[in-house]
């Protein structure tokens, strides 16, 4: 049975996760007091596939100490938690609540809208310190939130870790929930030759480019070994979700290239193994 601690600020699509678990037969409760969350921990009825228990900022009070308290308490009642965080952009916030005209639950306390999403960071960063897994909404719509809970929280049950490998193109920013970032920038790049130009990673033209390419497979051969290294470790942790992000220029030819064949290889390790291409939508 899956326990699950869902956080957010609001209007990063935290009630948007619980709804999707929730309609996969999850027990959802949202804003329960902090103190109550280990009595409902040990007595939910195990008929139930899951438990995802919303957490926000009237949940947690003013002092780090009672979020340590009740992840120690957890701890050592050896009850598997994993705790998501769900967030997005002060710019992308302010738009939510602005088109949505939502109260923000801290404005009653007399802040400005901006001061609010301000203070309620500042009131959830010791859930952010123990999340697992950070999802960030900034350019994600609500089906798209909805996908990713499935994809890696539900994923495959017969493996414990879920890991995500995603390319991207440094052009429009790197993501800011991965807990790896690698930089393939320096490695040949396909686009400057004309005719491979309209390829993606994806494509066999651009997979025999990269590979008669002795610097790409060297890059690749070292992610490997790296990643096979510090992925255990990381399991040792008790961590069940790990995303690796590598960048090119564009987000087009080698990073996916990289992406792709990481994937396929770690896929025979670990069966919840995911790939998205962020910059082709995939």
């Amino acid at each position: 049975m899956k326990r699950i601690i869902v956080s957010g600020r609001s209007g990063s699509g935290k009630t948007v996760a619980l709804r999707a678990l929730e309609d996969q037969g999850f027990y959802c409760v949202d804003n329960i007091p902090i103190k109550l969350i280990p009595a409902l921990l040990e007595q939910i009825d195990t008929h139930y596939p899951g438990l995802a228990i919303g957490v926000d900022a009237r949940n947690v009070t003013h002092t780090v100490e009672e979020f340590d308290k009740l992840i120690q308490q957890i701890t050592a009642s050896k009850l598997d938690l994993d705790v998501i965080f769900i967030d997005a952009n002060d710019a992308t916030l302010l738009k939510r609540f602005s088109e949505t005209r939502r109260r923000h639950p801290l404005t009653s306390e007399g802040l400005s809208l901006a001061e609010a999403i301000q203070k309620e960071k500042q009131r959830l960063e010791p859930v952010t310190r123990y999340a697992q897994l950070v999802i960030d909404t900034t350019s994600k719509s609500p089906h798209e939130l909805c996908q990713v809970i499935m994809q890696r929280v539900l994923g495959d049950e017969s493996s414990h870790l879920s890991l995500l490998f995603t390319s991207f193109g440094f052009k429009n920013g790197a993501p800011n929930d991965a807990d790896f970032v690698f930089d393939a920038r320096c490695l040949p790049n396909p686009y400057w030759e004309e005719s491979l130009r309209p390829f993606t990673g994806k494509d066999q033209p651009i997979v025999e480019y990269l590979e008669s390419q002795p610097h790409a497979q060297e890059f690749y051969w070292q992610l490997k070994i790296f990643l096979q290294t510090w992925i255990p470790r990381f399991e040792e942790d008790n961590r069940n979700y790990l995303t690796v992000a590598i960048g090119c220029t564009g987000g087009q030819h080698r990073s996916v290239y990289l992406a792709e064949k990481l994937a396929a290889n770690f896929k025979q390790l670990y069966p919840n193994t995911q790939i998205r291409h962020r910059e082709m939508s995939t």
